[in-house]
């Protein structure tokens, strides 16, 4: 029999020290009572969460549905040759246990480790790494409970997709697949494996000879005790940041030109990339950082990596100063911080970034009473619109006047654009997300074939497999119909009619966005039931071939029935903002530039 407890608190399974529950919580020790948790009307019926040892997790709010952890335990050794002997730990083992009994088992490998909290389990999720070693180059097989499945199924480590502290499971596996155990490729010997990066570089002249794994490991607990929080009287996630690596030309043509003195490692990548890894911690120091509060919360003055809980930190003290962090090395290095932290914040906030239609408010050349109109609501850039869900941040639609929106909001990353079809009004901005390339990452870029073709015979320059330096590259996903994920987020396509032209709309969790529709054909209207925010396009009150227009719209909505809609790509002819909203229903409302909703 599973115990599901309900309103758990989960201040003890995270190490920021900071007030966390959850709506209902169950723990397993063996893969029965998960499968027997998995086939539940618990977890049927609730979002589902997987934790380990709270190390890598700030709970924004109550997460309001399922939290599941790991007691599965054990430490294995297998294998006669000294040069592979495989360790297989169970997800609920403490990390610092498995590397201390490694150590004690005369093996090598996982020294450069020692002392990184959390479990076995998220290892292989988050690639734990630390002085030259990730966890990734050590793992030869990961077993998991595919929650697709139902089953139990072992993944080799050349198909997790380690990268520097992320993964598959971390990116499209997320939330797929349940970590059970680890199993790790090690050997025995005398002899420390890993010594080229930073502080152990010259342990070997100081002792004056080969270290032994076990005293690289004392060296880092020495290290990291130094210049780390005592984790049993202070709160934190470790390192909050990721150490950013960058494309070396960028590095080269924006950055070290004007900070010669920013210490970098220089990695190539499987690709045969060329990269460059900076150290945070340097950057959030020389920024005049270290030691800065907000309320409870501080840069940690021993490892400026690190945002600590002196003792009453709220959570908001926390991503206050997270976000001055990221502001501040922005504006003095150019460069852009992500956060190794994971917010786990399960409502979605949505702006329009614009809600006018191709020509936007006010037109050119026009004088009617909406185009002088002084109501900056009446101010309608193109329609496109942001949408901030788990700590990820997807755009709907480029369009001509991107720049001055993402300006308008300050804002410096995206994760992935999602395009519903080819007109200018809503792709014209592609060329602008250039400077979001900071790093060398290519765009993510979500949209139909017909699209893709067309925006490559417009914009060939920025398709081209070897495009000239500083073009926008992009990282196609060509997609249809059917449901898609990015970074574990489910995406529900929505097909609609632009008069005879087929283009998408998006579904997001309980929010939709259509944009440019005439018609829904009678089998897509299911996707856009049971929504608590649908933003829809309605053009103007007079008819037009293309586009709904207010009568339309409103058919539309008393047929799906959402919590509430908000109307979009709206032409000046509609009226002005305040003499229109005054005569729709209760739950419409008329949609404008830089409107912030918040779907809990």
């Amino acid at each position: 029999m599973i115990d599901f407890q309900k309103d758990k608190d989960l201040s003890s399974l995270t190490t920021f020290g900071l007030p966390a529950s959850a709506s209902l919580f169950a723990e397993y020790d063996n893969v029965n009572d998960l499968i027997r948790i998995f086939r539940s009307e618990e977890y049927r019926s609730n979002e589902a969460l997987h934790i380990g040892g709270g190390s890598n997790l700030l709970f924004v709010d109550k997460f309001p549905g399922l939290i599941l952890h790991s007691a599965i335990r054990g430490i294995k050794i297998y294998g006669s040759d000294p040069q592979r002997i495989f360790v297989i730990a169970g997800a609920g083992e403490k990390w610092t246990d498995l590397v201390r009994f490694t150590l004690d088992e005369g093996l090598a490998g996982l020294e450069n480790l020692a002392g990184i909290p959390g479990e076995v389990g998220a290892s292989p999720v988050q690639n734990v790494g630390a002085y030259g070693v990730e966890a990734g180059d050590r793992i030869f097989s990961v077993e998991c409970f595919d929650t697709l499945t139902g089953k139990v199924v072992t993944i080799p480590a050349a198909d997790c997709g380690f990268a520097y502290r992320t993964s598959r499971f971390k990116t499209e596996w997320r939330g797929r697949y349940f970590v059970l155990r680890v199993s790790f490729l090690l050997r025995r010997s005398d002899v420390a494996q890993s010594l080229d990066y930073g502080p152990l570089k010259n342990l070997t002249e100081r002792l004056g000879r080969q270290p032994s794994p076990k005293e690289v490991a004392e060296e880092v607990l020495a290290i990291r005790n130094s210049k780390l929080p005592d984790p049993s009287e202070i709160g934190s996630a470790g390192s909050f940041f990721k150490n950013p690596v960058l494309d070396r030309y960028y590095f080269e043509q924006e950055i070290e030109g004007l900070h010669p003195e920013i210490p970098r490692h220089e990695i190539k990548e499987k690709d045969g990339k060329e990269m460059v890894k900076l150290p945070a911690g340097w950057l959030i120091e020389h920024s005049g950082l270290k030691g800065e509060r907000i309320g409870g919360a501080q840069v940690w003055p021993g490892q400026c990596l690190v945002i600590a809980n002196t003792g009453d930190a709220s959570v908001a003290d926390v991503i206050g100063l997270a976000d001055l962090v990221k502001k501040r090395v922005a504006e003095n290095f150019n460069v852009v911080l992500e956060p190794e932290v994971q917010y786990v914040d399960m409502s979605t906030r949505v702006t329009i970034l614009g809600s006018g239609t191709s020509k936007g408010v006010p037109e050119i050349g026009c004088h009617c009473a909406v185009c002088r109109s002084e109501d900056p609501r009446d101010r309608r850039t193109r329609a496109s619109v942001l949408v901030e869900i788990r700590g990820k941040r997807f755009l709907i639609d480029p369009g001509p006047d991107f720049r001055q929106q993402m300006l308008r909001h300050n804002i410096d990353h995206l994760d992935a654009i999602l395009i519903t079809h080819s007109h200018y009004d809503h792709v014209g901005g592609l060329d602008d997300l250039r400077p979001l390339e900071k790093g060398g990452d290519h765009i993510r870029l979500y949209m139909e074939p017909n699209v893709h073709a067309d925006l490559e015979r417009r914009l060939d320059y920025c398709f081209k497999p070897h495009p000239y330096p500083g073009v926008p590259q992009f990282d196609v996903h060509e997609i249809g119909d059917e449901g898609f994920e990015i970074d574990g987020i489910h995406i529900l396509p929505v097909r609609v009619m632009h008069a005879k032209l087929p283009i998408l709309g998006f579904r997001i969790g309980e929010f939709a966005y259509v944009t440019d529709a005439k018609t829904i054909p009678e089998e897509e209207k299911w996707k856009l039931e049971g929504l608590q925010l649908l933003i829809l396009n309605a053009l103007r009150e007079a008819p037009h071939f293309s586009h709904l227009n207010l009568e339309e719209a409103l058919a539309l909505i008393d047929e799906v029935k959402p919590s509430m809609t908000y109307l979009t790509h709206i032409a000046h002819s509609m009226g002005r903002h305040a003499d229109r909203e005054a005569n729709l229903p209760p739950h419409v409302r008329l949609a404008y530039d830089g409107l912030s909703l918040k779907i809990l």
